[in-house]
């Protein structure tokens, strides 16, 4: 299918591993041109170098920590008028509520919440002038459907998701669409992590943990972070400019509900 963005400019963020290279690979191969952000400059300058040297588009990297103020002008100074932003940020550290002061729920609501928020309104008014622009942030399934252990993941996303719903209604008129990408289990560094966790927590293996996980999905595996691209370049397209305000959930069917 044809997405109708050839040519379109991209930010992507987190997008040197997991889920943001898997959306970073999808909108290369429609032929986006992409500014990738990472904080470690060796993985991201290899994954621009792959992307270049497949999908022949133009890349631009820039290896900063997003989730600061200084990190989000040096982004946005490397493209002007950008028509696509997906908005990715690591998740917090699991744990419980005892685990958490003051301290640790600013930073998650500063990585998860804020950021995103903060680089939305910075594109925004481009966009709504140029009549065109879409915005996909990477959430979580705990939107839908809460992770006890996750308790920070939980808290700072469902604020994101309370200023999508409002902001996209406003700015659909404009042609500027948002919506929001809810991944569950993919295999990707993050998942890894919390399988070590959970491996050390029951006793058993690492690959004990991801076997036992992965029965528990009605797929039984872990999703694929270039599937996980494939929705959020569609939700870029042309095709997606009736899609306002949702939350696309991608978790191989593991919230179980009859109205998804």
């Amino acid at each position: 299918m044809d997405l109708g963005i050839k040519g379109r400019k991209a930010i992507v963020c987190a997008s040197s591993k997991g889920l943001g290279r898997g959306c970073a690979i999808k909108l290369a191969e429609a032929g986006v041109d992409l500014v990738l952000n990472a904080r470690s400059e060796g993985p991201l300058n290899e994954t621009a170098e792959y992307i270049r040297d497949t999908y022949g588009v133009n890349v631009t990297t820039v290896a900063c920590d997003i989730t600061t103020e200084e990190g989000r002008n040096k982004v946005l100074a490397a493209v002007d008028a950008p028509d696509i932003l997906v908005n990715n940020a690591g998740g917090p550290p699991p744990g419980v509520w005892s685990d958490w002061g003051q301290k640790e729920w600013e930073a998650a609501v500063q990585s998860n919440m804020l950021t995103p928020i903060l680089l939305a309104t910075a594109v925004l008014p481009g966009m709504i002038s140029r009549q065109w622009g879409r915005i996909v942030n990477i959430t979580s399934g705990s939107v839908k459907s809460p992770i006890p252990h996750l308790g920070l993941s939980n808290g700072a996303r469902a604020g994101l998701t309370g200023f999508v719903a409002g902001t996209s209604r406003q700015v659909a008129k404009d042609g500027v669409i948002m919506n929001n990408l809810l991944p569950g289990q993919h295999d990707t560094d993050r998942i890894n992590a919390l399988m070590t966790n959970k491996s050390k927590a029951e006793g058993i293996s690492l690959e004990e943990a991801r076997t036992k996980t992965q029965a528990g999905l009605p797929t039984g595996r872990f999703g694929d972070p270039l599937d996980f691209g494939a929705t959020c370049a569609f939700m870029c397209s042309e095709h997606a400019k009736f899609m306002v305000g949702q939350n696309i959930l991608l978790d191989g069917g593991a919230f179980n509900s009859t109205m998804g």
